[in-house]
């Protein structure tokens, strides 16, 4: 059972940093890969990160490449997208979402979490 809860967003200045946490209900996440898609009002959802089953293997949307990191700590079945450097355009709800096929594949993505709002102010 796939029951993901995302944490750690809110209001932030631009040049900013925020953490988003990604758990599996306190499962693990196994052999899945793990991503982190973003959608602002009026556009379409984006992918933005997406880590395979080790976390050895990661995925960057070109914008956000050199300011976001993903994580994964297997251990503590919590997946992290550290965001640095915020801009205004990085505003939008964050959502983590796993699948069982190609960690870059963003149409793999079948379970996915509510979200949590990121903004970022000039």
């Amino acid at each position: 059972q796939v029951q993901l809860i995302e944490s750690g967003g809110g209001l932030v200045q631009a040049g900013g940093s925020l953490r988003l946490s990604c758990t599996n209900s306190g499962r693990t996440f196994g052999s899945y890969a793990v991503g982190w898609f973003r959608q602002a009002p009026g556009k379409e959802r984006e992918f933005v990160a997406a880590t395979n089953w080790s976390g050895g293997n990661t995925y960057y949307v070109d914008s956000v490449k050199g300011r976001f990191t993903i994580s994964r700590h297997n251990a503590k079945n919590t997946v992290y997208l550290q965001m640095n450097s915020l801009k205004p355009e990085d505003t939008a709800v964050y959502y983590c979402a796993v699948s069982q096929g190609w960690f870059s594949d963003a149409d793999g993505y079948t379970y996915w979490g509510q979200g949590t709002q990121v903004t970022v102010s000039s």
